[in-house]
């Protein structure tokens, strides 16, 4: 396996190598191929973590990472801007994510066509914003690039942030336009609102017990989904408290109320269906098997 470090700037659309202070950072993780498969193409899954746009959480990284990996995918971990940056800079940066990993689609073993982006609470806004804006020319004309380049073809979505009305979190969307207290200007950003034909597929889990970011973002994301024709998984467990990641002792956290609130053994089963999902929405490329 290989590990790169890339530092992205959407200024300039340029990728830096090394792992620097400041800006944007993609990690790579990337199989090397085997003499068995000399030619394979992988799935691309780029993984947004979540932390309200104020930071991004590595238990939402590398371990979701390697559990990807397993599924025979290329991970990417994106740590993208948060406050003081607002909104399209992160967009833009998941954007030129995708653009990235797709031009270097022969180097990185990568299958340009299945590139997926995987976003938990805020990064599922982050990850869900791409899939209903890669169309929309403020996202990819600034990185001189096309609305296809920067296209996801599906999209995982980890208890994701969708809604600035009624059941928003307010800290993400505060801390995404800049601005504290004002909703004025956030329809745009209330993704239930810009669903459409565009968006890719969609697989997508929350827990009704979600007390910071209620289930309803979900589920009002999934019957825009529904009604605009775009195919949809849906996962809701009855247990759990926000910030799961993989509900598993290995991304637990210490808490006042104890590590066991973020093992979940009933929401752990995400992450293998989430691998069932990608096997029928994505499946092997047989092409390679010709060689």
């Amino acid at each position: 396996m290989t590990i790169k470090c890339l530092r992205l700037n959407t200024d300039k659309n340029e990728e830096q190598g090394g792992c620097k202070e400041g800006g944007a950072l993609l990690t790579c993780y990337l199989k090397d191929n085997t003499e068995g498969r000399p030619h394979a193409r992988r799935r691309a899954v780029v993984i947004c973590p979540g932390g309200g746009y104020e930071f991004c959480s590595t238990r939402e990284a590398e371990p979701v990472a390697m559990q990807f990996l397993a599924m025979d995918c290329q991970a990417f971990v994106l740590t993208y801007s948060t406050a003081p940056a607002v909104f399209p800079d992160a967009l833009r940066e998941l954007a030129m994510s995708v653009a990235m990993i797709r031009a270097h689609a022969e180097e990185w073993h990568v299958d340009e066509n299945r590139v997926i982006v995987c976003g938990f609470s805020a990064g599922g806004h982050l990850s869900a914003s791409l899939g209903v804006f890669w169309d929309r020319e403020f996202v990819w004309e600034a990185l001189g690039l096309t609305g296809e380049k920067v296209r996801p073809d599906g999209l995982i979505l980890a208890y994701p942030v969708i809604s600035s009305g009624e059941f928003a979190h307010r800290g993400s969307f505060e801390h995404l336009t800049g601005r504290s207290g004002e909703t004025k200007g956030e329809e745009l950003l209330s993704l239930e609102r810009q669903a459409g034909p565009q968006t890719p597929p969609v697989f997508m889990w929350h827990t009704a017990a979600d007390g910071t970011v209620p289930v309803e973002n979900s589920l009002l994301f999934a019957m825009a989904l529904r009604k605009a024709g775009v195919s949809l998984e849906l996962h809701i467990f009855p247990e759990g408290r926000h910030g799961l990641a993989l509900a598993s002792e290995e991304t637990a956290k210490d808490m006042d109320d104890g590590r066991g609130t973020y093992v979940v053994p009933a929401c752990q089963q995400w992450i293998r269906l989430a691998g069932v999902w990608l096997a029928g929405q994505f499946p092997e490329n047989i092409s390679e098997k010709q060689f």
